[in-house]
């Protein structure tokens, strides 16, 4: 069942350790098939030394349970599956402790937009979720998802847009619109989050002009979006 996306999945999960985005087993990646209703993730605490496509877990969307596979999908199923529901876009999630983006969530602050590189990929700062109260805890995981819509939702932030997320206290979340691109925003919410540390380490004060901030953003993904390869006709 679904032999392509578990192949996809495997890929991008062992992709973050080529990225050098996971230490362990610190990580996960899932994929969705939305005319299923389906989701394929990493199994919880499979070292990636070892790991293959036929491990990976496959679930139903609605209501978690496991559809195919031998081992547990991992204990962040919950938060994938949340994000899948309410972002519809989504065909990709990716939760890492990556080191500087998990200094933010850790230090509960978003991640400014002070640069292109930011800029070209996430329209707004990556935003630092809300503490999660006492009551949520006893669904943690179900919860952390819970956290990322509600301050998407809060604050008017489009997750097409800005495809990523710190949840605080905990670790950053990037999606898009497949395993693949998940792990590639992943990647870059990293060394942005570096960027970020080192430039205000340097200047304090630093910020960034909004109109270059939409220059760059919409020369990639805009209407009239020019960065890159055209097709020919």
């Amino acid at each position: 069942m679904l032999e392509e996306l578990k192949a996809k999945v495997c890929k991008a999960n062992l992709d973050l350790v080529k990225h050098g985005l996971v230490l362990f087993t610190w990580g996960n990646v899932s994929g969705i098939d939305r005319e299923k209703g389906l989701v394929v993730i990493k199994p919880s605490g499979v070292s990636y030394d070892s790991m293959k496509p036929e491990d990976m877990v496959v679930v139903d969307l609605e209501t978690g349970k496991v559809v195919e596979g031998d081992l547990n999908p991992s204990s962040d199923t919950p938060t994938h599956l949340v994000i899948y529901r309410h972002f519809l876009k989504v065909g990709g999630v990716v939760h890492t402790h990556s080191t500087y983006a998990t200094a933010w969530a850790q230090a509960g602050k978003d991640i400014p937009n002070i640069g292109t590189t930011h800029a070209d990929y996430f329209h707004d700062a990556i935003p630092c979720t809300d503490d999660m109260t006492e009551d949520m805890m006893a669904q943690y995981e179900y919860n952390t998802g819970v956290v990322i819509i509600d301050k998407f939702k809060k604050d008017g932030i489009n997750p097409v847009h800005t495809p990523g997320v710190l949840v605080k206290n905990h670790g950053p979340f990037t999606w898009g619109k497949d395993p693949d691109e998940a792990v590639y925003h992943a990647v870059v919410a990293e060394q942005v989050a570096r960027m970020a540390f080192i430039s205000f380490s340097v200047n304090p004060q630093t910020t960034m002009n909004p109109l270059l901030i939409e220059k760059h953003f919409s020369r990639k993904h805009g209407p009239n979006a020019y960065y890159g390869q055209r097709k020919k006709k």
